[in-house]
């Protein structure tokens, strides 16, 4: 694995890792992107006690992985053994604000989402829900 977190990557690292790939995804990290993942960490429930210098070296795997032929699976992998099945919806909800931050949604940012509500099995309806949510929060 490109990095050492990859071998020790906890929840909360999982929850992180999704968030920052749907920001890279569209190959643009834009700065509400980043202030909504910092938000998230400083201030969420999940996150209680999780180590913020662990940012970097996540958000490093994450961009390691990207440029690897099957990274993104790679990451999912990792993301699948680390996060327990009750924080899946989270961590759709949590990456569908950080898709919304910027008030705009691009393809690579679908493609993404949806890749994740297949990967961690998300319902659709639940899914839905979840991103209906995400878009009246960031209404402007």
């Amino acid at each position: 694995m490109p990095t050492d977190i990859a071998s020790s990557m906890t929840a909360q690292d999982s929850l992180v890792a999704l968030m920052i790939a749907v920001s890279a995804s569209d190959e643009d990290i834009r700065t509400a992107e980043l202030v909504k993942i910092q938000a998230a960490v400083t201030m969420l429930p999940v996150f209680a006690g999780y180590d913020q210098d662990r940012l970097t070296r996540v958000s490093k795997t994450v961009f390691d992985l990207f440029e690897l032929e099957d990274g993104l699976d790679a990451l999912f992998g990792l993301i699948r053994d680390a996060l327990p099945e009750r924080l899946y919806e989270t961590a759709y909800a949590l990456s569908c604000d950080v898709a919304a931050a910027d008030g705009t949604l691009d393809e690579a940012e679908l493609r993404i989402l949806e890749e994740i509500r297949y990967e961690l099995n998300i319902d659709r309806l639940h899914a839905a829900a979840i991103e209906r949510g995400a878009r009246a929060r960031h209404l402007t």
